[in-house]
């Protein structure tokens, strides 16, 4: 029996990949991935709207969003823009009754996002958050092994998320917005999110935490046109927590990184350790949600780190890059079948609340200097 296929709307969906992360990842993760069909982009203006629909064969181009999500040959609405426009973006879908997947940052704050995942609740549809480092085939499979006990008890994870934005104090003209705290896209909220998430999704949930957060005495300069910028965002970015099960966490989260940027997930067991590692050089392979996640591991009594090849069972859509695609397509299969199924194997917006209150309490306690009970 044939099935239909999901069809997808994309806001955001600039016809230029170096300019938008939809184009980029979200258009070609559903090109390639079974059960989905792009049939519309939005993005502010008529005439990008109409390019982008050219550039990606799709049929229908709109500059309202409303429209777009209302459009009968729409089912799911995939808000990618900047954070301060999730909202009304997220509440366009919703108006329309469609499943809506959001970026993550979900909302600019926390009581957003808790009005929002109501609002998608009452709605009665799926709603999704874009936390794709959870559908990453090596982080799913560095979670089984740890569930399965490859590194016995869990001791200790050790997170290091290092990206090349500020390098040399000079910042790509498309991402100093990234610099002001008011847009809620920083090293804490998107770097942190992201790697919060994965420590959690693999070895188990934050039960307390303390922070430090680190500013810079000097401005940026914007590396296109020379002009100076304040950057009000934090630079670096510490956490110690304690994890449900008793073992202890570190955090460091840090942007101007000029060599070697990467992400690095270390958890260290009774038998062994595994490792979770992303590499540069550039800002997406840098990430654990972007990047192509190796898998490495240690065990008691030996020396050096081997690699474990991760299986192709955890890669369902074939055909795609594993950095930058790969995990976004892995995503867009998990929300369709769930959409089909009515099953919840996507992050949800009530899920987006309790991971916008995590960083809530890491700001809290850099502001305080007291240690934080979640």
């Amino acid at each position: 029996m044939t099935v239909s296929p999901v069809r997808v709307g994309v806001i955001g969906a600039n016809a230029d990949p170096g300019r938008s992360w939809a184009a980029a990842a979200h258009v070609p993760a559903l090109a390639a991935t079974p059960g989905l069909a792009l049939t519309a982009v939005g993005t502010s203006r008529e005439d990008s709207a109409r390019e982008a629909a050219r550039a990606f064969g799709v049929p229908h181009a709109f500059a309202d969003a409303g429209a777009l999500a209302a459009h009968p040959e729409v089912d799911l609405v995939t808000v990618a823009v900047k954070v301060p426009h999730h909202a009304e973006l997220v509440r366009a879908a919703l108006k329309a009754g469609k499943h809506v997947l959001s970026e993550w940052p979900l909302a600019l704050t926390t009581e957003e996002a808790r009005a929002l995942a109501a609002e998608a609740e009452a709605a009665g549809v799926r709603h999704a958050v874009g936390l794709q480092a959870r559908h990453s085939p090596g982080v799913r499979y560095a979670r089984e092994l740890v569930a399965e006990g490859r590194v016995g008890r869990v001791l200790s994870v050790t997170a290091y998320a290092a990206r090349p934005l500020g390098a040399n104090g000079r910042y790509p003209a498309k991402f100093v917005y990234t610099a002001d705290s008011a847009n809620g896209a920083s090293v804490l909220e998107v770097a942190g999110g992201h790697v919060l998430d994965a420590l959690q999704f693999v070895a188990g949930e934050i039960t307390e935490l303390s922070a430090h957060l680190s500013r810079p005495s000097s401005p940026y300069t914007v590396a296109e046109t020379g002009e100076t910028f304040e950057r009000t965002a934090p630079e670096q970015v510490l956490v110690t927590a304690t994890l449900a099960d008793g073992a202890v966490a570190s955090v460091h989260l840090s942007d101007r990184k000029a060599a070697n940027p990467r992400t690095r997930l270390e958890i260290a067991g009774t038998d062994g350790d595994l490792v979770l590692l992303t590499e540069g050089p550039d800002l997406p392979g840098s990430q654990l949600q972007i990047g192509a996640a190796r898998v490495l591991e240690a065990r008691a009594g030996e020396r050096g780190w081997r690699e474990l090849p991760v299986p192709d069972r955890f890669r369902t859509v074939p055909g795609v890059p594993e950095a930058t695609v790969r995990n976004v397509a892995e995503q867009y299969a998990a929300l369709a079948a769930d959409i089909r199924a009515g099953g919840t194997s996507v992050a949800g917006f009530d899920h987006a609340v309790r991971l916008h209150g995590l960083l809530d309490a890491v700001r809290r306690s850099a502001e305080t200097g007291t240690r934080q009970r979640l």
